[in-house]
């Protein structure tokens, strides 16, 4: 009697572990099913409307599989999958989904036949090492003094993207941008994300996106001079506004005399700060927005435009590392610490009209082959994104470039090669793992 328990609670966790595999394998393939009919230059766009709302059109993996809502472990993983993806490579977020999706369809085969798990990916890791030995032994070593290999690798990036018409103007961008800010004799590596800014700019169409050596802010000075030449440029990152209570507080005014007085004490304040930014030989003034407060009021934008001082305000915080590095200025979080040795420098700061905005340029940077600016305009905010998104595509392509010099060939011929040379190879591994 113990004997037939012991054997049906055998049965009973078999068919429960098969039961698992079997609904991880379902919902990862659901995933893949999802993001399949993106695939490719063929591949149709996605409309996604999120829980605000929302409308996004896309056809990039990454952008897609982040906005879906997945329950699933299985599922979760690869949304994980597609993110890691979009960091190490930045291009392929789609491939590499339903390249999983059917890789892990075809172990039902496998597991049906009683292979064990662990036998099949250590199998699926020899395979992967393998892979990567025969696509070197195809591919073509590239020169990164070679500017029209890598335009063409990153138009075939663009090809499938929304923005693929003006692949002919974005592709020499991206590669111009990622090799300007890199040594191209020495370098390893590409640092996009804190040497490459992209600028969204409603107005005009994607052909008229630039590559800008230096900054461009979409903020422009309300008043005060919209030119400034030999530029010496100050970051804050304090309020010039008059001081506020703590939340809980007030201050209660009964009599005209003490309102009269708040108002000078406040004009007081504010000039005196003024006056110290002009001492340091400051013209122009990049201004970091707040959140306790207004950075800046009426009052001191009026004091700063009679000294003949440019103002751009809020600046957001993720920039300001960007902006240090590229003007060579040091932010500065007091008044008494604004000097001039922490000023940066440019030789024009300049509000160019564009459409029906204005932006302002900040050229001649001491620092511009360090970083650069790409300004994307567009009709629409879904233009814009869509545009930018490509564009990051495009700079992880000519990234992956710097780190392996190698091009292979497109059309499914490496994967008609690897398939040919795999099933050569298994024949000479020895029982289940072949």
């Amino acid at each position: 009697m113990a004997g037939t328990q012991s054997k049906a609670d055998t049965l009973r966790r078999v068919s429960k572990e098969k039961d698992v595999r079997e609904s991880n394998i379902i919902a990862a393939k659901a995933v893949a099913d999802a993001v399949r009919t993106s695939l490719g230059p063929r591949g149709m766009d996605k409309m996604i409307q999120d829980h605000n709302g929302e409308v996004l059109i896309t056809n990039d993996g990454a952008t897609i599989l982040s906005k879906m809502k997945c329950f699933h472990p299985a599922a979760k993983m690869m949304q994980e999958l597609s993110k890691a993806q979009d960091i190490e490579a930045g291009d392929g977020t789609t491939s590499v989904v339903v390249l999983a999706g059917s890789i892990l369809d075809s172990t039902r085969n496998l597991l049906a036949k009683g292979i064990h798990p662990t036998v099949i990916a250590e199998s699926f890791l020899t395979a992967t090492q393998k892979a990567e030995e025969i696509l070197e032994s195809v591919a073509v070593p590239i020169d990164l003094s070679n500017r029209e290999a890598l335009i063409h690798a990153a138009t075939t990036s663009l090809s499938s993207k929304v923005v693929s018409g003006d692949s002919q103007i974005l592709a020499p961008i991206a590669v111009d941008a990622t090799l300007q800010v890199i040594d191209p004799q020495t370098a390893t590596n590409v640092d996009i994300n804190e040497n490459i800014r992209v600028v969204q700019q409603v107005g005009g169409t994607v052909e008229d996106t630039e590559l800008v050596n230096g900054l461009v802010f979409t903020k422009v000075s309300s008043n005060g001079p919209t030119n400034v030449e030999n530029a010496k440029i100050g970051l804050i990152q304090f309020c010039l506004s008059a001081p506020k209570t703590d939340i809980e507080n007030n201050v209660v005014v009964s009599e005209y005399a003490q309102m009269d007085r708040i108002l000078r004490e406040e004009r007081k304040y504010i000039l005196k700060m003024c006056k110290k930014i002009k001492a340091s030989g400051c013209n122009v003034l990049l201004v970091q927005k707040s959140i306790l407060r207004d950075a800046t009021n009426d009052l001191s934008l009026h004091f700063l435009a009679k000294m003949k001082i440019m103002v751009i305000t809020d600046v957001e915080r993720s920039d300001i590392e960007f902006i240090s590095k590229t003007i060579g200025c040091k932010p500065v979080a007091h008044i008494d610490s604004f000097t001039e040795d922490r000023l940066g420098s440019a030789k024009l700061v300049e509000q160019v009209s564009m459409g029906a905005g204005r932006v302002t340029k900040v050229t001649g940077c001491p620092n511009e082959h360090k970083t650069v600016t790409v300004l994307v305009r567009g009709s629409n905010k879904l233009v814009l994104g869509e545009a930018e998104r490509s564009l990051h595509d495009a700079f992880c392509v000519v990234r992956c470039l710097v780190k392996k010099k190698f091009l292979i060939v497109g059309g499914g011929a490496p994967e008609a090669e690897l398939a040919l040379r795999l099933e050569k190879f298994a024949k000479t591994l020895p029982g289940e793992a072949q």
